[in-house]
Parts: C-alpha cells; sequence; structure tokens
C-alpha cells in the first residue's frame, strides 16, 4: 500500500510556482487598500483616530508591501535571479514585505478593539487571514 501512494505521489509534478496563488492575490489587497488611502490626509487621520503619522506609514506601508510582494517573487524566478545578491535581496523584501503586513494587520486588529482573542479568531478571519499570510512570508521569504 506504502509503494502504491508513493508511486501515485511521485507521478504528480511539482509546481514550483505556486506560491503566486497565495502571494498576487495577498499582495493585489494591500495595493487596493494602500490606494484607497490616497491622497494621504489628516482628514482621513482623523475619521480613524490616528495621528496623520501613522495614517502616512499604514498607507504608504500597504502599498509598498503589496509592490514588494510582486517585486521580489519576480527577483526570485530563476530566469532573474542568476546573481546570488539578487536571490538574497528578493528574499529580503519579501521577508520585509511580509513583516510589513503583519504591523499593518496588528494596528487593524487592535484599533476594532475586540473583546477577546477569540472574538478575533471568529468574527475578524479576513484580517487573521492576511496576518497569517503575512506572517507566512516573513518566516518562510522566498524559500515557499
Amino acid at each position: 500500500m506504502e509503494l502504491i501512494l508513493k508511486r501515485i505521489s511521485s507521478n504528480i509534478p511539482e509546481f514550483c510556482l505556486s506560491h503566486w496563488l497565495f502571494r498576487l492575490p495577498l499582495a493585489i489587497v494591500f495595493i487596493q487598500q494602500g490606494m484607497s488611502k490616497f491622497p494621504v490626509t489628516a482628514d482621513d487621520a482623523a475619521t480613524y483616530e490616528l495621528p496623520y503619522l501613522v495614517w502616512w506609514f499604514v498607507a504608504y506601508g500597504e502599498l509598498g508591501a503589496g509592490i514588494g510582494l510582486i517585486v521580489s517573487g519576480t527577483l526570485a524566478l530563476k530566469t532573474v535571479s542568476n546573481l546570488p545578491i539578487v536571490a538574497e535581496i528578493s528574499d529580503i523584501l519579501t521577508r520585509f514585505s511580509g513583516i510589513t503586513i503583519c504591523s499593518v494587520m496588528t494596528g487593524v486588529i487592535w484599533m476594532s478593539e475586540p473583546e477577546s482573542f477569540l472574538d478575533v479568531l471568529l468574527y475578524d478571519n479576513l484580517h487573521v487571514f492576511l496576518w497569517m499570510g503575512g506572517l507566512y512570508f516573513a518566516l518562510r521569504g522566498n524559500r515557499t
């Protein structure tokens, strides 16, 4: 039985670009959210009771994290990353984009003032999903 399962498993082709199925939608959501905050104004920041500087970092952080995920994924392609320095820079950019996503999502979840951690998990699943996506890329980088 184990031999049959091993043979079936070995016949399934490996899709080494599958990280794009996760990377691209996450990047698009963050680019859309970042673009929706432009132009960055103090009035918009006041609407969310945030200082203008925090609102500025959120807007540019969302846009930068989304673009960073796409650029770093493109730089990680085997046809582009022939030089070791390019592969390392793209890995660092992926990790930084993931950390930025986690930071922004932590702030969003925190600003909603949930009653408990369980409330976040049960009722704020979109933000939890985005946070976990950022954490995935922060921890794995381009070694996906």
